[in-house]
């Protein structure tokens, strides 16, 4: 078996070591022990960072005024009478470990529901395709992230948490914001895009390199709002994504993070390096580091790493050797999806990975 020991330099003592922690094929939020277990298992293992779901399925995980004024539920029915938000927090500040609401959901409304109940309730925030059909990809229903309404509601949830729990930052991801390519297609953005065309219609080819860029400026646009409104709120509060891969990213969901960073509205920036073979994984890194990344934003970046989806885990070498290319690519730390796989490889944290304790690094206030 190939062994490859990983240690932190001791002159290198600051990194994000974070793990994401789901309510989905887990179920570690929904009890107090649960809570208190993850964070335990969390801190022993050498993580000083939980990127926590507050948003999923057209639910929060945290009683919402929001969410009770628009669909009658202020949190996930079988969370009812509990606030694993505000348990998490108060559990992981204990230890030392700062905790992010993670916006997993975003822009998408459901997954297989046809639309789900904020599409019922507010039927014209439904994105549509260039045949008028609601924008659905990869089983997932969108709203329309270009409508003001959508995104108005979007960063009223974000504030609510901000405002309303001590929190250390907030998170999007692959759906916030973003807009699968498909979309564009409604009233609304039809209109706006011909505003601004002379009265032409938007390329029914959806890849039009042209049109997804104006797409993906309102999205700009919108990241550049979050960041504002967030630091209006809390300045202290870090702004971080885990975009999909550019240029990938684009093409597909219009997340142009490149400019995110270049324009300083994303102090942590962890991108999802899935991969599933070691060439694949040091070939995407370089590539997101070394050419699409400025070399002054380096310190933000911290790579998303697949731990466990469904009965996928990575093979215990595969695993040592990404986390060897990100130290020697300067990477002091990672994300991990997500925090039922630590579960099986406690002896790699606990004996190689994350053998000297790690400070979460100053990222607050970089623009």
């Amino acid at each position: 078996m190939l062994g490859v020991m990983i240690t932190v330099n001791a002159k290198d003592k600051e990194a994000v070591r974070g793990i994401w922690l789901t309510n989905v094929d887990s179920d570690a939020l929904y009890s107090e022990q649960g809570v208190k277990d993850a964070v335990n298992t969390c801190s022993e293992l050498g993580f000083n960072s939980i990127f926590v779901v507050v948003w999923n399925k057209a639910h929060t995980l945290y009683p919402s005024k929001i969410m009770k004024g628009l669909i009658g539920d202020e949190i996930e029915c079988e969370l009812q009478g509990r606030d694993p938000l505000k348990e998490l927090i108060s559990e992981a500040h204990k230890k030392n470990i700062k905790v992010f609401a993670w916006f997993e959901f975003g822009f998408s409304s459901s997954f297989e529901e046809g639309g789900g109940i904020l599409i019922e309730k507010r039927p014209h925030w439904a994105s549509r395709n260039k045949v008028g059909g609601l924008v659905t990809k990869n089983g997932f229903d969108w709203l329309n992230a270009f409508h003001p309404e959508v995104q108005e509601f979007m960063l009223s949830l974000i504030i609510e948490v901000v405002e309303n729990y001590d929190i250390d930052g907030i998170q999007g991801d692959d759906r916030l914001p973003a807009m699968p390519s498909e979309g564009g297609y409604d009233d609304y953005t039809v209109e706006l895009y011909r505003d601004t065309h002379d009265g032409e219609y938007p390329p029914l080819d959806e890849k039009d390199p042209e049109w997804l860029q104006w797409r993906a400026d309102i999205l700009n646009n919108f990241m550049a709002k979050i960041y504002e409104s967030v630091k209006a709120a809390k300045p202290d509060v870090i702004v971080s994504m885990a975009p999909s891969l550019y240029p990938w990213s684009l093409e597909e969901y219009l997340q142009d993070w490149p400019t995110w960073v270049k324009e300083g509205y994303v102090e942590l920036l962890c991108p999802q390096v899935y991969r599933y073979d070691y060439d694949e994984y040091v070939n995407s890194l370089d590539e997101a580091v070394n050419k699409y990344l400025p070399e002054e934003y380096k310190n933000i970046f911290y790579p998303g790493i697949l731990l466990k989806v469904g009965d996928y885990y990575p093979e215990k070498d595969f695993l040592r050797k990404m986390i060897s290319m990100n130290r020697k690519m300067g990477i002091g730390g990672e994300v991990f999806f997500f925090y039922e796989g630590v579960k099986k490889f406690p002896d790699l944290f606990l004996k190689e990975f994350y053998t000297e304790e790690t400070v979460f690094p100053d990222l607050s206030n970089k623009k």
